[in-house]
């Protein structure tokens, strides 16, 4: 069944808009990282990234409407040359920022300061880190990946991440290494804290666990492993309408590298719109129609609503 057939099979009507809370901003899909799930297939070698004049009219918008978060995300966000204005400019505004890092983009030329300039601007950090165990970390992200996330985990405790003596948050992000649901997140977010603790002494506030969507080069390696009809077929099966009112796109815009406005990261990585009655470009923000808006699904959308949801 189509996506947005099961969804009215649950209630009477698609899925609307409630509101506006977040304004998700990609600032572009180059990375220093290939990791094997990335759905927007970020690398080194992608050349897609947001201008000043995107970024300002951003700000703009974030000045003129009552928007009380800005999600930063990429690629590595932090290779954006406009980046640290960004984030600064959104502060003055007082407007809450986050960040998404991989955390081995401190150990990047030029990066080394990050932690400080997180903690400086009162950033809250949502860090990627695949699993605890190294050998685990390392096969999907490369060689070395873990031991860099650690010691940036250890850096952002230090500055007084997570660690009581601030209210600044570090939260961790696990994505199944393979083609399977993610386990309880509650019962892998105190492994994750038992084991960091005990091993390395770094302390975090939440674990976040994301089903990784069949789009992008996870897509592309389901194909070549003839395991694409299985995976969707998984995700279809464990649809929990529960899941439907927390869905990220209900309180959300998502704000593409070149300003195109879209439902949610996964839908500007499939270069699927907002529907026609809704304005297209950042330059063009309507808090009131975007805030009341049906919401453009597809069959991807059964990855944010398997087993325990992934939003």
């Amino acid at each position: 069944m189509k996506f947005k057939d099961k969804v009215l099979s649950i209630q009477s009507k698609p899925l609307i808009s409630s509101g506006i809370e977040i304004l998700q901003v990609n600032l572009g899909y180059k990375c220093n990282m290939t990791c094997k799930h990335c759905h927007i297939e970020g690398g080194p070698s992608r050349n897609q990234e947001m201008d000043r004049e995107t970024v300002d009219t951003i700000l703009r918008v974030i000045g003129e409407n009552d928007i009380s978060t800005i999600d930063i995300t990429g690629g590595a966000p932090e290779l954006n040359p406009h980046f640290r204005y960004l984030v600064v400019e959104a502060r003055k505004r007082g407007c809450h920022v986050i960040v998404r890092t991989n955390l081995t983009i401190f150990y990047e030329r030029g990066m080394e300061n990050l932690p400080e300039f997180y903690n400086e601007n009162s950033v809250d950090v949502v860090a990627s880190l695949p699993y605890y165990i190294e050998n685990d970390v390392d096969r999907v992200r490369g060689k070395g990946t873990f031991q860099k996330s650690i010691m940036a985990l250890k850096k952002l405790n230090e500055l007084g991440y997570a660690n009581g003596s601030s209210d600044r948050k570090l939260n961790l992000v696990y994505n199944p290494p393979g083609a399977f649901l993610a386990p309880s997140q509650k019962t892998l977010e105190e492994d994750y804290r038992r084991e960091l603790g005990a091993r390395f002494s770094i302390s975090f506030n939440n674990l976040y666990t994301f089903t990784n969507m069949p789009i992008g080069r996870f897509r592309d390696n389901l194909v070549r492993s003839k395991s694409l009809e299985k995976y969707t077929g998984r995700l279809m099966n464990t649809f929990n309408p529960g899941t439907l009112d927390a869905l990220m796109c209900r309180f959300l815009i998502s704000v593409g590298w070149d300003g195109g406005l879209y439902d949610c990261d996964f839908n500007q990585a499939l270069g699927l719109n907002l529907h026609s009655d809704c304005p297209q470009h950042i330059k063009d923000f309507h808090y009131a129609i975007l805030s009341q808006r049906e919401i453009t699904v597809g069959e991807h959308c059964y990855g944010c609503t398997a087993g325990q949801g992934s939003s």
